[in-house]
């Protein structure tokens, strides 16, 4: 029997296990169950992957992502591995092919939505086979009020009945501890073994920006730092993904929205242009993204803030898969506070879920606001320790200013006790700037204390201490909604002067101020060798009709780069490189590599047509 150190170099190609990876499937290859917590480009999949490989019987993979399965069926098929899927997209003749192969035992790995696995005629389909164990991916779609929740993943603990003895699995990528005891109990996996990885991802640059015209902060970044780069710009609502994704086009980008609300057929096809073709920017609501297996992507912006910390780590950490540097950026503002606290406070859900939203909102505000490392909260968030700031974020890149904000916070106390507590952000400002509206007039507001009280400061700089004086707590949302500002108990030793306050300088650029680092550190020489290669991926993926990153991602460019294989043994070393990959692929890289070298030896132009 082969062992899983044999399978992870011959059929997969790498040479070692990464963190927990070998003691999860030395638990799951002893029929036992675990629950596994590993950010993504962690290595998940291998978990259950090499077990299915090992243990008698087909591996079922329960996974939420219908559109993704034919991509995560090539990708193992291209390793060798005997994989199929069952799910809506089949036709019944191609479905009835697939069950056959399944009751030969001809299939190794078996991915099924988690609707078709709860239908009888599968789990009748099921029992007529040898199940080696079950693997539940995107386990955080059992809690019931995360934004990801699909209704049959409540249903999956069914399987510890009708399959005792078959061990079972369940992975993601983000989970809180709340989400990881729901996870536990809506599955009956009470007595499973806990795996939570790390979930620091290193490669990831995060940074937050206060919003100043955000469209144009955003060209900015993509012109300056990403051009030609895949990525994903996410925003809160549908209307403006389609305005968006439609002014990144008229700026020249590649640009496809994606959203709930469109066509199911376009939405595919926007999905498919953005796996298989390189430079496609997608423009998206959280509809888009679970489970998305595109390794290269290199950015992913938010132009509205999410509602918690354990969002925000789920879309930012679609950037970087394959481990090289990538950007995660996050525009935010005082509406973002004033719209996601209504969104909670208008919820149909009970008391004790909208607290809990609170909080989880509470906490992606402090991240927002944080003068010191991002990193060190975000990973305190997941209930892991950084011990020193991670250098790799902008706060860390370049700190932000302070300032005594002690007296600027308490006119704007005042300023909201003495119009009421009832009023928005922007009256308030114009009653502290000496405003001469209509509003103003109305309601007798410029015979107040406090009106003109601020006429020296911009308005943006007062919307940052209101937006700043919310996100910690001072100011919240009236009961009523609509945006109204009233004080809170906070306030009290603040406005007696019992406490003094410390606030950042608003930076509305949207670079730090340190040289990004380059994807791919290359020499100049090496470059046409790079290109060559890149060429040579995507000719083969085309005519396997595949995504590109399944022949080989990046990270195995860079190294064929480095190491320049001249034969098949050579190439064998190279991560990402397996034995069937190496039979189907290395000939045609082995070539490229040849050429260069003669090139480089006797001068001339670089071959480009390699033979499939």
């Amino acid at each position: 029997m082969k062992t899983a150190k044999h399978i992870l170099e011959h059929t997969f190609g790498y040479s070692d296990f990464r963190g927990q990876q070998e003691a999860i499937i030395e638990t799951v290859l002893a029929g036992q169950d675990a629950m596994v917590i590993m950010p993504t480009g962690g290595g998940k999949s291998l978990c259950y992957q090499i077990p299915a490989l090992i243990r008698d019987g087909v591996g079922i993979v329960i996974s939420p992502l219908i559109a993704l399965m034919k991509d995560q069926v090539d990708a193992l098929t291209a390793q060798g591995v005997r994989a199929a899927y069952l799910n809506s997209s089949l036709s019944a003749q191609h479905a009835h092919e697939v069950e056959q192969a399944l009751l030969q035992s001809q299939i190794d790995i078996l991915y099924v939505a988690p609707e078709r696995l709860l239908q009888q005629r599968c789990i009748d389909l099921l029992s007529r086979c040898k199940i080696a164990l079950f693997a539940i991916d995107e386990a955080h779609c059992v809690a019931r009020w995360g934004h990801d929740f699909r209704e049959h993943y409540l249903h999956l603990h069914v399987l510890g009945g009708f399959y005792p003895g078959v061990p079972r699995i369940a992975l993601t990528a983000t989970a809180d501890e709340q989400t990881r005891d729901e996870i536990l109990a809506s599955l009956k996996l009470e007595h499973a073994q806990r795996f939570i990885g790390g979930f620091d991802r290193p490669n990831i640059q995060y940074r937050i920006q206060q919003k100043n015209k955000a469209r144009q902060q955003l060209l900015r970044f993509l012109e300056s730092e990403h051009e030609g780069d895949a990525g994903i710009v996410y925003c809160l609502s549908r209307d403006k993904v389609e305005s968006t994704a439609l002014w990144l086009q008229e700026q020249g980008f590649e640009a496809l929205p994606y959203h709930a609300g469109m066509n199911n057929a376009i939405r595919a096809k926007h999905q498919n242009r953005f796996l298989r073709e390189d430079s496609i920017i997608i423009v998206a609501t959280i509809a888009f993204g679970m489970g998305i297996d595109k390794p290269d992507v290199r950015f992913v912006v938010h132009m509205d803030m999410p509602k918690s910390i354990e969002a925000y780590y789920q879309e930012t950490g679609r950037a970087g898969r394959d481990g090289l540097p990538s950007t995660a950026l996050l525009f935010y503002g005082l509406e973002d506070v004033v719209r996601q606290r209504q969104m909670v406070e208008q919820s149909q859900a009970n008391e004790m879920y909208r607290r809990q939203e609170q909080q989880r909102l509470n906490a992606m505000l402090g991240l927002c606001e944080v003068a010191a490392c991002r990193r060190q909260p975000l990973l305190r968030y997941f209930g892991e320790n950084l011990p020193e700031p991670c250098g790799n974020c902008d706060n860390c890149i370049a700190p932000p200013q302070t300032w005594d904000a002690t007296e600027a916070s308490q006119k704007v106390l005042s300023c909201v006790y003495r119009t009421g507590q009832r009023f928005g952000s922007q009256h308030i400002i114009d009653v502290l700037r000496g405003a001469a509206n209509e509003k103003i007039k109305q309601f007798g507001h410029q015979r107040l204390s406090t009106y003109g009280i601020g006429a020296g400061v911009s308005e943006n700089e007062w919307r940052s201490v209101i937006r700043q004086l919310t996100a910690l707590g001072f100011l919240q949302l009236t009961q009523e909604g609509y945006g109204g500002l009233e004080l809170s108990e906070l306030c009290r030793p603040l406005l007696r002067g019992e406490q003094a306050l410390e606030l950042r300088r608003d930076q509305l650029t949207s670079k730090p101020n340190k040289t990004p680092k380059k994807v791919i550190e290359l020499a100049e020489e090496d470059l046409p060798l790079w290109h060559a290669l890149r060429a040579c991926r995507k000719r083969l993926a085309d005519h396997h009709g595949v995504p590109p990153y399944i022949i080989f991602g990046d990270a195995t460019l860079k190294e064929l780069v480095e190491y320049r294989p001249q034969n098949a043994q050579e190439l064998l070393r190279i991560n990402g490189v397996g034995d069937t990959k190496q039979e189907k692929y290395g000939p045609a890289f082995l070539e490229v590599i040849q050429n260069y070298l003669l090139q480089e030896e006797y001068g001339g132009a670089l071959e480009e047509d390699y033979s499939l």
